[in-house]
């Protein structure tokens, strides 16, 4: 693990193509949109193990489909949280994972998970946080009133939706908008910022600096 201070730069050692795990619940659209962008050279990487919480997940069968190793592990085999961490983290350091990739992933990661891959997971949060954290947020968004909304790819701490922020795009919300309307529109723009997020962390472009990352435009 590398341990990082205020100023120092994320660096995927030698340039080498990272490793990215992926954990999915449901009907990996993202996780699609990033095995394209891995087959197209778009990110210099490749997906070595998809992960699901959920034996019905689409993700799963997409995965498949593309020759990428999958497991399913459930979650209620295990007596102590911490102990089906442990079996996913097997898996991941079993293929050598550097990056994980959380796509539609619907179980919270525990401090125990952020630990053992600190600064090395990413998420993708349908809105522009700070604001509306947490489930249903293009609900929240039509509910407060609020003109853009959006997506956010961000790295994953011990709270939710709360680590520090990579990448962000605003997405209009239109009068007349219901959630799934504005979540389709989102998931586009999802779509199009998570696969260029990875490609930033594999090229060892993401700098700290306090609690932010900030982009290295000298690469």
């Amino acid at each position: 693990m590398t341990n990082l201070v205020p100023g120092t730069k994320l660096v995927i050692e030698e340039k080498v193509m990272v490793n990215i795990g992926v954990l999915a619940s449901g009907r990996g659209t993202n996780l699609q949109a990033i095995i394209e962008a891995v087959e197209e050279g778009k990110i210099e990487g490749r997906i070595s193990i998809v992960i699901s919480d959920n034996p019905d997940a689409y993700a799963l069968k997409i995965a498949e489909q593309h020759n990428i190793e999958t497991r399913y592990i459930n979650f209620k085999k295990f007596k102590k949280r911490e102990y089906y961490d442990k079996e996913i983290i097997r898996c991941l350091k079993g293929k050598g994972v550097g990056l994980v990739v959380l796509a539609g992933y619907m179980i919270i990661l525990t401090p125990y998970f952020v630990n053992a891959y600190r600064n090395k997971i990413i998420n993708i949060h349908p809105a522009l946080l700070p604001s509306f954290p947490g489930l249903h947020a293009q609900r929240q968004a039509i509910e407060y009133g609020v003109k853009v909304s959006g997506c956010t790819v961000h790295f994953v701490n011990e709270g939710v939706d709360s680590g520090p922020i990579i990448l962000q795009q605003a997405v209009e919300v239109k009068d007349g908008d219901t959630e799934e309307s504005l979540a389709k529109r989102i998931l586009q723009e999802e779509h199009r910022i998570y696969y260029r997020a990875i490609q930033l962390f594999s090229e060892g472009r993401l700098v700290i600096k306090g609690k932010k990352f900030l982009l290295d435009n000298h690469l």
